[in-house]
């Protein structure tokens, strides 16, 4: 096996040189991050787009007689759900196990805090905001209503206010957290098209989602309110288009998922009353 040359391999260290000081001093530096984040994000959902459709084509037996609107949709589930984990992985590493936030030594507020890791995050998050709004609104009303819109917007300008101007990031990851519920939703509607509907895995789903639901859409929603209150003599300190997105996103997110709350518990109790109907029948016949 013959070496390599001398020169061949200086060529090489020298592209490796030249590639890091390009990443470090343009692509990761603090004025050109937030860009790249969201160009990152973007290019995400295009590579999971196509991925899912690929795989999906050889792999899922239902997936070729979908209708093409059905495989849309079915794509951008995964890349939903995607984005699901990798953005409530790292807004519980934030909010809950990072000192960024909670380490009382560290300079400056808690409400103006944030980092190379945190910014990129979110900007990765806007990515795939403004991603799948434009799909939405491309294919509307048939990948979701205007709650799905209005949902999509507020967290768009919320999540890019924030990585922009590095205020209140503990707020918005808090809120992003919320996103752990996103991949249960689709398994359910992944499940209801592949005909899965009265398995006991849809109602296994289901029970989860509602108990998602309640901690992550509900109860910590609750939890970043009062953790507002508590540094309430801080968020007045930040401009006031901030304080007003403090209050403001989270609220209208709260409503819109108490109303699929609602939605939720009123689809787990019919499915389950199903369930007993088809369990007393078989009794009956037995």
């Amino acid at each position: 096996m013959k070496a390599v040359p001398k020169q061949t391999t200086m060529a090489i260290q020298s592209y490796k040189n030249q590639a890091h000081m390009l990443v470090k001093n343009y692509l990761l530096a603090d004025p050109f991050l937030p860009y790249t984040s969201i160009l990152c994000g973007i290019l995400a959902c295009k590579v999971v787009y196509d991925l899912t459709d690929l795989i999906s084509s050889f792999y899922i037996k239902t997936y070729p007689g979908l209708t093409k609107i059905q495989r849309v949709d079915w794509n951008i589930r995964a890349i939903s759900t995607t984005h699901a984990i990798f953005v409530s992985t790292l807004s519980l590493y934030f909010v809950f196990w990072s000192d960024l936030f909670s380490d009382p030594q560290l300079s400056g507020l808690t409400v103006f805090r944030s980092s190379t890791l945190s910014t990129f995050g979110l900007g990765v998050s806007l990515g795939y905001f403004f991603s799948d709004l434009a799909m939405t609104l491309w294919q509307y009303p048939a990948l979701g209503g205007i709650e799905y819109v209005i949902h999509h917007i507020l967290s768009g300008i919320a999540v890019a206010y924030s990585m922009f101007t590095g205020e209140a990031q503990l707020y918005t990851y808090m809120v992003l957290i919320s996103e752990v519920t996103t991949p249960e939703i689709h398994l359910r509607w992944y499940l209801d098209t592949a005909g899965m509907k009265k398995s006991i895995a849809y109602l296994i789903n289901g029970i989860v989602i509602f108990i998602g639901w309640l901690i992550a859409r509900v109860l910590l929603f609750g939890y970043m309110f009062y953790h507002v209150y508590l540094h309430y003599d801080q968020v007045m300190k930040m401009h006031t288009f901030g304080y007003v997105l403090v209050f403001g996103v989270p609220s209208a997110l709260g409503i819109l998922n108490m109303m699929w709350f609602g939605k939720i518990i009123r689809g787990l109790v019919k499915t389950l009353a199903k369930r007993r109907s088809r369990t007393k029948e078989a009794d009956t016949d037995n």
